[in-house]
């Protein structure tokens, strides 16, 4: 990675001016706030892309690169769906919540996408889908919207939102590990930070993994929960 940009005869650091190390996940008032603005301003694809960036938990390249048979089962937007992630070459699967399959679907419908076309597609003719910079300019655009620093959220803030509020929940580590497909506990400890695992940490309650009114068939695991429950967000 390059560390310095020349300008006008001068290195200027990559990181001049910009806030670095974690991004901080989304409140469940702020996700609310972004959802009602964007359906309220009819923005579509923004819509769709923001609710299944929150479902999937996904990495933005993971996420921009997707293709409509990746979450299109037959003519319905599918229950869950599996991604091969680029970074860690692991599967994940990831629940798709009522509200954001119908969101999808009204975007394919509107944009009239083919199975084998990207779900989001660049309106750059160069880009057969949208960037990892695009989404993040856009992401930057909808905090702005609510009042949030758009420097101090980013991408990552989407990824991190549901297993957060999971975790907080749930108390297990293992839980949020599997929906984020880390291959490493020891990365999903860093990833959800020192503050998000020190929360509540007093609290005597101790809340199961599972969620009200369902019981782990044997030989499940704590993926095949339905996340919806867990995490509150929907």
């Amino acid at each position: 990675m390059d560390t310095t940009t020349t300008t006008a005869g001068h290195a200027v650091p990559w990181n001049k001016g910009k806030l670095l190390g974690q991004k901080p996940p989304l409140k469940l008032k702020e996700i609310w706030a972004i959802r009602i603005r964007l359906q309220l301003e009819h923005r579509i694809r923004e819509l769709a892309l923001f609710n299944l960036a929150i479902d999937s938990k996904l990495r933005g390249c993971d996420l921009v690169g997707l293709r409509v048979q990746d979450v299109v089962l037959g003519s319905h937007v599918a229950a869950r769906a599996i991604v091969m992630q680029r970074k860690t070459r692991r599967p994940v699967q990831f629940e798709i919540t009522e509200q954001s399959r119908d969101a999808v679907a009204a975007w394919i419908a509107a944009a009239r996408l083919l199975p084998d076309q990207f779900l989001f597609p660049s309106r750059v003719p160069e880009s057969p889908h949208l960037s990892t910079r695009q989404y993040s300019r856009i992401v930057g655009s909808w905090v702005g919207a609510i009042g949030l620093a758009p420097a101090a959220h980013g991408t990552h803030s989407l990824r991190r939102t549901k297993p957060t509020l999971i975790y907080r929940r749930t108390r297990n580590l293992r839980a949020v590990q599997l929906l984020l497909g880390h291959a490493k506990l020891e990365s999903t400890v860093r990833y959800l930070g020192k503050s998000t695992l020190t929360t509540r940490s007093r609290s005597r309650r101790k809340l199961r993994v599972t969620s009200p009114g369902w019981s782990r068939p044997p030989g499940a695991t704590v993926a095949d929960q339905p996340e919806a429950d867990a995490s509150g967000v929907n």
